[in-house]
């Protein structure tokens, strides 16, 4: 490199708020995004881009990447381009400190302090089977195991209520409407 010359960052398919890091985070399988300072509650976290791609097509994705994706509407996943990207290191928790903003973002749902992780609770944007697993995240209101169905459950109807992807919001209306 030459005197003044910066090293060029790689290209990045996703938007990472600069007050959040991906950091290793082994206890959970890899990696997770920590917060480096303060994020007051309704801040913008991340805005996520990749691919599109159909629940059909889902099955034609490696399982690293589509284990990172996530749902936004009915059959339909935006999966990352890569397995490196900062952005698509979130993990899930049961007792979240982020929620989903649309269906592509997340905002804090509460102030996060410096070095607590940053998670959203899978159920706000899940509604099939591709990615369950069973949870380990150690909060006293842990399900033990994460499903596709998990939206379903009237307590995190009203604890994530504004919080879910709006495919999945006009789904529990349609459950309270009786239609």
């Amino acid at each position: 490199m030459k005197n003044g010359e910066t090293m060029k960052q790689p290209e990045r398919y996703s938007y990472l708020s600069p007050k959040v890091e991906a950091r290793r985070c082994p206890d959970k399988g890899g990696y997770g995004v920590f917060a480096r300072e303060k994020i007051h509650a309704g801040e913008l976290i991340t805005v996520w881009g990749g691919r599109v791609v159909t629940e059909e097509e889902l099955d034609e994705v490696p399982i690293e990447q589509a284990t990172h994706g996530i749902q936004v509407d009915e059959g339909i996943y935006l999966i990352p381009l890569g397995i490196d990207e900062p952005a698509d290191m979130f993990n899930h928790s049961c007792n979240p400190n982020a929620g989903l903003f649309g269906q592509i973002a997340l905002v804090a749902m509460r102030d996060i302090e410096p070095d607590e992780e940053v998670c959203f609770d899978y159920a706000m944007s899940d509604s099939s089977p591709y990615d369950e697993f069973e949870c380990h995240c150690g909060e006293p209101t842990c399900r033990g195991k994460v499903t596709g169905n998990d939206w379903q459950l009237p307590e995190l109807q009203a604890r994530y209520e504004g919080y879910f992807s709006p495919y999945l919001q006009r789904r529990i209306q349609k459950m309270h409407s009786g239609k």
